[in-house]
């Protein structure tokens, strides 16, 4: 109930007669202030007028007035620029560190915002909030929609520049990561990425021209040399234990991966990690999915003659396009300061259709159109950081739930 309150007080749903405090000072919120999602008081640079006198400063949000020492509020510096307690039930006197009695306020929450929440979080349905999106103006979807999108480059983004950070600012390596991660196709993603740091790219390099020797590097390290009979002969996956025995030797390379490190259920033959290692290694071979070679393609065309490989289909490639390249683009882009980039990776989701798959249809069922890749990576997210975890009150369609009910 706290985080109701938290809401009501951000979005100013006020009740209509005058906010009293406990001493019978008259309140009026001139801006709730700006939401703190890290430590410290509730609400940044708040502005209220309080007995006729404006003052500057912070909020802070509990439920009880007790909930102040419980938090150990009291005795921490930070709360001293606090100017209002907000609370649900006033039930004792608070003081700052400095000794300061701060004034406080109860906010009641109206019965309808209650019982619109209460309903939203009670719901199995899905999505929660689907009998208003039809009627949301299609600007206001819009800007959520595109404000989801960026969410998510800037989430994605990120653990790109996390793998450039552990490979020592290498984004060649990081590039090689991040592919190599995404060929797992989600099931075998983490295997896929702890695969790809095993892998010496100086030791690979030198053999780069050599596909025969990067497919026993490659297939070695992963442990998997034995599962490629199905398209290679007897004698080939010999020579490859045996060249993948020489380079071992060779550079020193450490442990491999063993087999249990892979799954392999409900994965047909073609999606088995053996098969899309061969390709990972056409695709080395080639130099053509090198960050040199993606950041200079211009077009969803151009990128997809890049990640053209035998037994590779035109909708993998564009999986590809988006798990890869476009986080790769717009992380890169962040970390030089390159806006153009970021566009560029933005205008390649927009160019891409959508992805076809259940949580998208469940969102046209509701009337929200869905028709290109940044359509459906906002929506993605919309599931998986919002919906997923009932945070209705951090989302702008459960916003437009609660207000359509209050």
């Amino acid at each position: 109930m706290e985080r109701l309150l938290h809401y009501v007080w951000k979005h100013k749903i006020l009740p209509l007669k005058p906010l009293i405090t406990e001493d019978g000072q008259t309140v009026e919120v001139i801006d709730p202030g700006l939401y703190n999602h890290n430590q410290g008081p509730d609400f940044f640079n708040a502005k209220i007028r309080l007995a006729g006198t404006v003052w500057a400063g912070n909020v802070e949000v509990h439920l009880r007035s007790s909930d102040w020492y419980r938090h150990s509020h009291e005795s921490d510096p930070a709360y001293n620029s606090v100017i209002l307690h907000v609370v649900g039930e006033i039930d004792g006197e608070v003081r700052t560190q400095e000794g300061k009695a701060l004034p406080q306020v109860r906010l009641d929450i109206p019965e309808s915002i209650v019982q619109s929440y209460e309903e939203l979080c009670r719901t199995e349905d899905y999505p929660r909030c689907h009998r208003i999106i039809s009627s949301i103006s299609s600007i206001k979807v819009h800007q959520w929609m595109d404000a989801l999108l960026v969410e998510r480059l800037k989430e994605r983004s990120e653990l790109v520049a996390a793998r450039a950070e552990r490979t020592g600012g290498d984004w060649e390596r990081a590039t090689f990561v991040t592919l190599s991660r995404s060929f797992g196709f989600g099931l075998n993603g983490d295997a896929f990425e702890r695969w790809a740091m095993r892998i010496p790219l100086s030791a690979a390099g030198k053999h780069r021209d050599d596909l025969f020797q990067i497919e026993a590097l490659f297939l070695g390290m992963a442990g998997l040399i034995e599962d490629v009979k199905a398209v290679k002969s007897e004698q080939e996956v010999a020579l490859l234990q045996q060249e993948f025995a020489f380079l071992k030797h060779k550079f020193g390379l450490g442990d491999a991966m063993e087999r249990a490190d892979w799954r392999f259920l409900r994965t047909r033959p073609s999606n088995f990690p053996s098969m899309r290692i061969l390709q990972i290694a056409e695709l080395y071979h080639s130099g053509r999915a090198q960050m040199s070679s993606l950041l200079e393609a211009k077009s969803v065309e151009e990128l997809q003659t890049c990640l053209t490989i035998k037994g590779m289909t035109a909708a993998s490639r564009r999986l590809l396009i988006i798990n890869t390249v476009v986080p790769l683009l717009f992380a890169y882009g962040r970390h030089t300061s390159n806006e153009d980039i970021c566009q560029r990776a933005i205008r390649l989701l927009e160019t891409l259709p959508a992805e076809n798959n259940y949580i998208l249809r469940q969102w046209q069922d509701c009337g929200l159109k869905v028709t290109t890749a940044a359509d459906s990576q906002a929506l993605i997210q919309l599931k998986r950081q919002y919906c997923d975890r009932t945070d209705c009150l951090r989302c702008r369609f459960g916003y437009e739930y609660l207000k359509g009910n209050k």
